[in-house]
């Protein structure tokens, strides 16, 4: 029977539309079970074959626990907001909303095709104001908030001003900004601005000058995974490191139960260790050093107190307040300038070049309390003012960057560590520590040490220990037009929420998505986005008088906003009254399963962990943790093709100047040139140079160099190496008039590599073009077949036929030529065997998320029935089912024409049977000296004794021993019979 896959899919996907199949009820009456992946973002370039491989692990996971009886929630949605749609939106002038709208259609119409059991009701995007009203109502909920180190959670901020109200500061324990202490009389006689200023100390969403990634191309500050090598990953424009007034979230105050939460969590260890490190756990001491001639202090953490006899110098972050008081007049320009020079350096970029060292000197001296030694004071970007105090006391004998520092600047090295007098840049560490000309920690080990001077700090009054968090705070500004607007106006500058009844603040129409002429978010340019407090209602910009109308915040929420608690209205999507019913929240709990990529350890899956515990603090759902076991799939990688093209064409002239010539682009064959190497002309291959020919000029040098540039691989003659030169000049404009050096067998050849597909690429596969060809079901198979899903692996379309191969076979398996024949007799013991077999197979992969070796089970099973000829519907109406979770629009039909008027979706999964793997007897294979003869059926049952009475009794044997008796009979129960002679 032809396997005609297109009409088959067809009619399943509108079967599952109309009789919404996968609609989740909110029936409690059943277990349920929460598959979700992450958030998608709508990108206008549609899928490619590398996306849908998390989604396919999901959803057979989902079928899998429907067919075991659970409720499953398995929902989809999209991060709607975010830069690439707001960019476009510039460069067109078509409004955000359309582009997404437009490329959540084609999102949908990719993923409806390749089956995924979605419940499409409860869809949501960050952008329907419907949505985002609640990520304002959380935004609120943040602000009046604060965080009580007695209780350890989020409380209302209404408990603080009570507390202020009765006691002042005393005995108040909160996380705060700056240490703050009043009375309750300091606190009733403020004016409220004073008091409104004094509450955005505690609140856990607070405004705050704070240094951020700044990309004046873009016009916004940029989060750090936005940014790649000092410049924004979209556009590739410069980013600066700037102070500016920012909103940010209090993420520091969960810092301890985020890091103790991870121990309860089923996820890969390496993303539980990025967050860890992330949070950045250390113990130490906050020690304070007096500068010489002034007033000012510098405090700083340190993990190791006990190595303050070693310190000889400070450093200080260039973002450090400080910095302007103490540095003097003679070292102000150097000063100066080494600041500019790092606010082109993002913190990444910082804290990863450990090698490169650099700083510039304040002319300030500190003393430190211990040896009451100078310290030179230093500024340099390997000090981040985000960590500690943004200070350190460097101590260049057991520090490796303080080493570095030390002597690039050529200062005081004092070695304070027992047998390490022979400092070795590699190692600054360990064990045990012996201050020179110290009376406190002679001979101690190092926790005796540390715990000794920490002591001895308090004892003098210049510190204390402490516990210190690498986390920062989260910035909450973008100055972004495509962004939730924040539920916020401004009353002689101080910052007041909206009412809850007056959201959502919806987003206002702009002429224009760039920042206005004085500087403003794109926002400023709404000429409707002022807050009449009076009539409670937006209203005209121009009627803000500071009285009864105030401006509205211009900035707009940062794209993690939304997607940091979507898994909660899945549960509840349509709720106009709450986040979530609490009773749905408390049946659905915790996401069961979460799929999605690595990359988003210390982004999205740390501030949702954040937002849910707060939300779980403030009363409105019960569980701490969002996702309980979450799994990082792999990639599927692409083939790249790439060509090597002149980068430059440099000349040093006999004058010494430089100066580039040869405008023509210069496409070389790959065996002729090295990538990124700077060419001298004499070293360049002969057919190379003709090509410069006249072009070299009179000078003391002349250089090319060679990059590579990706193009696409359809350009490729026969899918080899060599490139159709005549394609690639007609494919784009660039590479019309270049000059193509081909080798001496008279091709162009490229360079193939297996990387991650991307548009910029042109290696990506989409998967429209494999469900035309082969269908869903095989791109589905195909996908689980590659290898394990948390590896990446390459794509290799050939790769497809074989999967499609076992489709065909296993749709012809209920047919007899054309027409469909299941027979209703009484499998055979070998049938049940093969069935059963894969039940026991398959159950183990799903649980272990082994998919790609259950796609091999199903192939051997349907060859093996293939060739017994089964057509039992016994076996074959569990055998559609189980294939069902990885292939569903096949096992649709099958068990439609099975004669089942339902879907296969709720059929209960096939359970397995030990006793039809239990062998009633078996075959032997006897062999004489090593050698095997011939097979014996024998029983199961039979004891060894029983065996060697039988075998030798056996005709066969006789022939073999030709009247010689044995010297030895050796069995091995149910494997083999070896007769020596």
């Amino acid at each position: 029977m032809f396997y005609d896959h297109q009409s088959i899919e067809k009619k399943w996907q509108k079967f599952w539309e109309e009789n919404q199949t996968y609609k989740t009820s909110n029936a409690t009456d059943k277990p349920k079970f929460y598959v979700l992946d992450m958030f998608p973002y709508p990108s206008g370039a549609g899928l490619h074959v590398g996306h849908p491989l998390g989604y396919i692990a999901s959803d057979i996971y989902a079928r899998y626990k429907r067919h075991q009886g659970f409720n499953v929630l398995h929902p989809i949605g999209y991060d709607s907001f975010g830069l690439p749609a707001e960019q476009y939106a510039i460069q067109t002038g078509q409004h955000p909303a359309v582009t997404t709208e437009e490329n959540i259609t084609r999102y949908e119409q990719q993923m409806r095709r390749i089956g995924f059991s979605f419940d499409w009701s409860r869809e949501v995007r960050t952008s329907d104001a419907s949505y985002y009203k609640w990520t304002q109502w959380i935004f609120i909920q943040l602000f009046d908030s604060w965080y009580n180190q007695s209780t350890d959670k989020a409380e209302p901020i209404s408990e603080l001003i009570k507390h202020f109200e009765t006691h002042g500061t005393q005995n108040l324990s909160a996380v705060q900004n700056d240490p703050l202490s009043f009375t309750s009389e300091d606190w009733k006689n403020a004016s409220e601005l004073d008091q409104q200023d004094i509450l955005l100390n505690y609140r856990l969403a607070y405004r705050a000058e704070t240094t951020v990634n700044w990309c004046p191309g873009l016009g916004t500050v940029l989060a750090n995974d936005e940014v790649k090598d000092g410049k924004s990953e979209r556009g590739g424009y410069p980013v600066f490191q700037k102070k500016m007034m920012q909103w940010s979230m209090r993420i520091t105050a969960y810092s301890e139960r985020l890091l103790q939460g991870l121990n309860n969590l089923d996820w890969p260890q390496p993303l539980k260790d990025a967050q860890e490190y992330w949070i950045g756990k250390s113990q130490g001491a906050l020690v304070t050093f007096d500068v010489e001639d002034s007033a000012e202090k510098i405090s700083v953490f340190t993990t190791r107190p006990d190595t303050i006899f070693g310190a000889t110098f400070m450093v200080l972050a260039p973002e450090n307040p400080l910095v302007k008081t103490l540095t003097i007049e003679g070292q102000q320009e150097e000063v100066e300038n080494y600041i500019e020079q790092t606010s082109k350096k993002t913190e990444r970029d910082r804290m990863s070049d450990v090698k490169n060292v650099s700083g510039a000197f304040t002319g300030s001296y500190a003393l430190n309390p211990f040896t009451n030694k100078e310290m030179p004071i230093y500024i340099s970007d390997y000090v981040l003012m985000g960590y500690g105090t943004g200070a350190v006391m460097a101590v260049p004998a057991h520090d490796e960057r303080d080493h570095r520092f030390a002597k690039k600047f050529d200062l005081s090295i004092v070695n304070v560590i027992e047998n390490d007098n022979d400092i070795q840049e590699e190692s600054f560490d360990s064990k045990v520590s012996l201050c020179v000309n110290s009376e406190f920690l002679n001979g101690l080990k190092y926790d005796d040490a540390k715990t000794l001077i920490i002591s001895e700090i308090e004892k003098r009054n210049i510190g204390h220990g402490t516990t210190n968090y690498r986390q920062r705070d989260a910035i909450f500004s973008r100055q972004r037009y495509w962004g939730e607007p924040v539920p916020v106006y401004y009353k002689q500058g101080m910052p007041y929420t909206l009412p809850i009844a007056a959201l959502p603040l919806e987003l206002p129409e702009v002429e224009k998505y760039l920042p206005t002429e004085d500087g403003d978010p794109p926002l400023g340019n709404a000429q409707n986005f002022a807050w009449d407090e009076a009539n409670q209602k937006v209203v005209s910009t121009k009627l803000i008088n500071n009285d009864t109308v105030f401006p509205l915040e211009l900035s707009t929420m940062p794209g993690w906003a939304g997607s940091s608690w979507y898994f909660l209205r899945y549960m509840d999507p349509n709720n106009e009254e709450v986040l979530a019913d609490k009773n749905l929240s408390d049946y659905w709990g915790q996401v069961d399963l979460y799929i999605g990529g690595s990359e988003h350890a210390t982004g999205h899956l740390l501030y949702a962990r954040f937002w849910n515990m707060f939300i779980k603090d403030r009363g409105y759902i019960n569980h701490e943790e969002p996702f309980k076991k979450l799994i990082n799939q792999g990639m599927i990688l692409g083939m790249s093709a790439h060509v090597y093209q002149s980068n430059s064409t440099e000349v040093i002239l006999e004058d010494g100047t430089t100066t580039e010539i040869f405008g023509k682009l210069v496409v070389v064959s790959e065996d002729l040139i090295e990538n990124d190497k700077k060419y001298l002309y004499s070293e360049l291959p002969t057919e190379i140079q003709k090509v410069f020919g006249d072009q070299k000029p009179s000078a003391l040098s002349f250089y090319v160099t060679f990059v590579k540039k990706s193009i696409d691989i359809s350009l490729l003659i026969n899918s080899s190496n060599a490139v159709n030169t005549l394609a690639l000049r007609d494919w784009r404009a660039e590479f019309k008039d270049a000059v193509y050096v081909k080798n001496v067998d008279g091709k162009l050849l490229s360079e193939r590599e297996v990387e991650k597909m991307s548009k910029s690429k042109y290696n990506v596969v989409n998967p429209d073009d494999i469900c035309d060809e082969f269908g869903a079901d095989c791109l589905r198979l195909y996908e689980m077949f590659l290898g394990p899903l948390e590896q990446s692996k390459p794509w290799n379309t050939q790769g497809l036929s074989g999967v499609y191969g076992f489709l065909k076979k296993l749709y012809n398996l209920y047919f007899n030529g054309d027409d469909f024949e299941v027979s209703d007799e009484e499998p055979t013991k070998q049938e049940y065997k093969i069935l059963h077999t894969l039940i026991k197979k398959v159950v183990f992969d799903i649980d272990h998320f082994s998919f790609n070796t259950s796609v091999s089970q199903f192939m051997i099973a349907v060859n093996e029935l293939q060739k017994l000829k089964t057509n039992k519907r016994a076996i074959l109406e569990p055998l559609a089912i189980i294939v069902s979770p990885y292939a569903p629009h096949i096992a649709e039909e099958l068990w439609s024409r099975l004669g089942h008027a339902d879907s296969i979706e709720f059929s209960p999964f096939p359970k397995f049977e030990e006793k039809y793997l239990v062998e009633d007897e078996i075959d032997y294979p006897v062999s004489f000296n090593g050698k095997m003869r011939f097979k014996l059926s024998l029983s199961a049952s039979l004891s060894i004794p029983e065996i060697q009475e039988i075998v030798l009794a056996e005709e066969r044997t006789r022939e073999q021993l030709q009247g010689n008796i044995p010297k030895n009979v050796i069995i091995v129960p149910k494997k083999i019979i070896n007769i020596v002679l």
